[in-house]
Order: structure tokens, then C-alpha cells, then sequence
């Protein structure tokens, strides 16, 4: 409700987004750690394969919550293809493309397996630090193919080349350690080139560690994003067509209509905050929208190498590594 002081709003007019009169926002806040701990809430809302993970930070500054957002995005470590050695490339794909292509595959090795690369690590690497693959592939006309035939399948042998061929090179005793299941492409059907007859790739490719800041490559994540929460509430009663017209100004699920065909706020949480109630002069004042400013509602996807809850607890590693580092600079002044 309006002026609650345990929920922060902001109010969202027609044309502008209003702070609550009784909510002098983070500039008259004074921060206190034990606050801050009884406040900070973490709650897991979804967490599956399908569509990732699901979870609302609660009770922190947006620079915080924009903090992690970043990590996850450009700091946390993942395993990427960085050289690719084109010995043959007969295909119609340029090789500064085609080496592009091969840099995005996504693979499924664990980074924290691995170790950065150093200066002083040769072109090869080590087994500590870097993994190798080849790929060889020739297209040919299948020999009981037939002039009737215009399937390119019965017709031609590899002309289509996906990520599943890619053959990993254990390096010393990397065939012990891991398997090659554990550090191969995570899809198998992501398609690099098509060939034809007389086509021919034959590459060799490194992959290291690496972070998202140096190149997107390697951000461990597909999307990575935060909202606040909305909130909505009904100042009167609203019924009839009204109600079926004030359902369809939010998003899917988030009014409801009961027996007496009275709309009511069935789940805010979903909804867009796209405004669209304030174009029917007979609704705009049955609706009060706002955002909670301390409830964030993130959406983590991964690419796959590292769960989602993994992602964001090795980002909160990396906040914690930057602020011991800021401290100890600070105390060694």
C-alpha cells in the first residue's frame, strides 16, 4: 500500500515514475551491516534446465544487484576456443569466419578445473591449462547415390559439418582425468559449414580459460538480468467489460476475474509494467502500479558448462576476492 515503509515503491504515472512522499530513497540511507543483514533475503523462486534459474534478491542497493549482474556476465571464468590452426580450408567459409565460429562453440568443460593461462606458458600449453581439439572433415558423393535422388543426405557424404565432430586431444594425463564427454561441445548439432564435393576442413583448435571482459566468448552465461518487482493494486471495484478489458492491459495471469465478473490482482509479479491501463480514461484511476526499489527478481540462463546457482555463487566469490583486495590496500596505507 502507499507509504508503507517496509516495501519502497516507485509509483508509476502515466508519465513518469514517482517516488512515495514518505520514502526518501538510498540518499538519506545511512548504512548499517546489521540492517543490512537482517534485510538481505535470497529466495530461490525456479530453478530447471528448461528455463534456468529464477531467484529474488531482496533487501540491497542496486548497485549491489548490478554488481552481480555484471560478475556473472563478464567475470566469471569459462572454457572458450581461443587459436584455431587452419591447415585446410577448401570450404566457401572464409577462415578468419570459420575461426570466429569455432571460438563461440559452447564446451562443457569445467572451468574451475583449469588454470589461466601465464605469460610465460608456451603456444601449446599444458595440461593444466589447455585443451585441445581437432577437426577433419571430407564431403564425397555417395556412390550409390543416383541422378533421381535430391535428398543432399543420400546424396552426399559429410556435407554438413556440426560441432559433434570435433575429436578432442587429451594432452599428458588429461585422458585420465576427465572424459570425453566432460570437455567436448555441449550440443552436438550446432552446424559450422556445409560442403560439397572436394570441400575439406582440417583444423586444429585451443581452448583456455578465460573471462567475458576480455571476450564475450567466454561469459558462462546466455542472459543474465534483473527487474524490480511490480505491484498493483485496485482502488475500487471493477466488473463487467471494464474487467475483461482491464485483464487484457497486463500480462497473461496477472488479473484475474472471479464469479461476479470482478477483476482482481491474481499474481503482479509476472507483469510487464507496460502502462497500458492508463490509455481508457475509465480505468486510469482503478490502478495503482509500482515497483518494490529493494526487491530485484533475477533471470540467470547458462550457457551450459555451469549451473545457473553455480554461476551466481562463483560470482559472489569474485565480489568477496575484489573487496578483501580493496581492503588490504586501504590498510597497507
Amino acid at each position: 500500500m502507499p507509504g508503507d515503509k517496509k516495501q519502497p515503491l516507485l509509483y508509476m504515472e502515466e508519465y513518469r515514475v514517482k517516488q512515495d512522499p514518505k520514502d526518501y530513497g538510498l540518499a538519506d540511507e545511512v548504512f548499517n551491516m546489521e540492517v543490512f543483514k537482517n534485510k538481505l533475503q535470497v529466495v530461490i523462486v525456479r530453478n530447471d534446465e528448461e528455463n534456468g534459474l529464477e531467484f529474488d534478491l531482496i533487501g540491497v542497493y542496486p548497485a549491489i544487484a548490478n554488481a552481480f549482474r555484471r560478475l556473472m556476465l563478464s567475470e566469471v571464468p569459462s572454457m572458450a576456443i581461443e587459436k584455431v590452426y587452419i591447415y585446410n580450408n577448401t570450404s566457401i567459409i572464409q577462415d578468419e569466419v570459420l575461426a570466429h565460429r569455432m571460438g563461440l562453440l559452447p564446451l562443457r568443460a569445467d572451468p574451475r578445473l583449469f588454470a589461466y593461462r601465464s605469460e610465460e606458458s608456451t603456444e601449446q600449453g599444458s595440461e593444466q591449462d589447455t585443451l585441445e581439439y581437432e577437426l577433419k572433415v571430407k564431403c564425397t558423393r555417395r556412390k550409390d547415390a543416383t541422378k533421381e535422388q535430391s535428398n543432399f543426405d543420400d546424396i552426399y557424404k559429410n556435407h554438413k559439418v556440426y560441432s559433434g565432430h570435433l575429436k578432442w586431444l587429451p594432452k599428458g594425463k588429461q585422458g585420465q582425468i576427465y572424459s570425453e564427454s566432460s570437455v567436448n561441445c555441449i550440443h552436438d548439432d550446432i552446424l559450422i559449414a556445409q560442403l560439397r564435393p572436394g570441400h575439406e576442413l582440417d583444423l586444429r583448435l585451443i581452448a583456455v580459460k578465460g573471462i567475458g571482459k576480455d571476450h564475450a566468448k567466454f561469459s558462462p552465461v546466455a542472459t543474465a538480468f534483473y527487474r524490480l518487482l511490480p505491484q498493483i493494486t485496485l482502488t475500487r471495484e471493477v466488473s463487467g467489460k471494464d474487467a475483461y478489458l482491464l485483464q487484457n492491459c497486463f500480462s497473461p495471469g496477472v488479473i484475474g476475474i472471479d464469479e461476479n465478473e470482478c477483476a482482481y490482482v491474481k499474481d503482479a509479479r509476472y507483469d510487464s509494467c507496460s502502462r497500458n491501463v492508463y490509455r481508457y480514461p475509465q480505468l486510469a484511476d482503478a490502478v495503482i502500479m509500482a515497483r518494490v526499489r529493494d526487491h530485484y527478481i533475477f533471470s540467470v540462463e547458462s550457457v551450459g558448462a555451469l549451473k545457473p546457482e553455480v554461476i551466481f555463487l562463483e560470482a559472489v566469490k569474485v565480489l568477496k576476492k575484489k573487496c578483501r583486495a580493496f581492503i588490504d590496500e586501504i590498510e597497507a596505507k
